[in-house]
């Protein structure tokens, strides 16, 4: 081997690392957008049909955290902190798979009728997923580093809307209306909807900790 070409194994592959994280906020947004349709229309074989789709996109996004797992291994420099890689690439792959548990719990339970703690939720969760996948494709150039921080602010305030919406439906759910067994069901979705917006908050906090390492 000559010297260039072993200089070249140990360059970074920023491309390899960039453009698989942006594949992974391409499927995300795909996914919350299928969400959120899923959730606002009235037909329910629609609803069903996007429903299940999710679970393509869950299966999608695992392939591509094994991939950017498997650069990380061959790779022996990268375009930042080797743990951010990983912390980031875990953090998208927990909203995928809670947008996935969301949507399977929805079918299992055989929930009818969305009611608006969902619809709300689901809205709050389709604005975190885009605006967390802008601020990854701005990793690539690092050159606005004000937008992306502005991403960030923007999603920790969807996570504190979606924490606000779970407080609420939470309480209406032990307001007596509601019997036991379906009590049950809702609060268990109405949580794992919640969640996928802590993941995304997550996923932004590595976000500032990358940019504040490298900018």
């Amino acid at each position: 081997m000559g010297f260039n070409s072993f200089i070249k194994a140990f360059l970074p592959q920023d491309k390899v690392f960039y453009g698989l994280f942006e594949q992974v906020a391409d499927n995300l947004t795909s996914m919350a957008s299928d969400f959120r349709k899923a959730l606002q229309t009235a037909d329910y074989e629609e609803r069903k049909k996007l429903l299940l789709r999710l679970e393509d996109g869950e299966h999608d996004n695992d392939e591509l955290t094994h991939q950017i797992f498997v650069e990380l291994g061959q790779n022996f420099i990268t375009p930042f902190d080797r743990e951010d890689i990983h912390y980031l690439a875990i953090a998208l792959d927990d909203v995928a798979d809670f947008i996935y548990a969301s949507s399977k719990k929805i079918l299992n339970y055989n929930i009818d009728e969305i009611d608006g703690y969902m619809k709300s939720m689901v809205v709050a969760i389709d604005k975190s997923v885009s605006t967390l996948s802008k601020a990854i494709k701005e990793l690539r150039n690092m050159k606005k580093l004000r937008a992306i921080t502005e991403a960030c602010v923007q999603i920790n305030s969807y996570e504190n809307e979606a924490d606000e919406l779970l407080e609420q439906s939470i309480k209406n759910l032990f307001s007596g209306k509601y019997e036991a067994l379906e009590v049950v069901k809702l609060k268990d979705i109405y949580q794992d909807m919640e969640v996928i917006t802590d993941k995304c908050e997550d996923a932004s906090n590595v976000i500032e900790t990358i940019i504040i390492k490298y900018a």
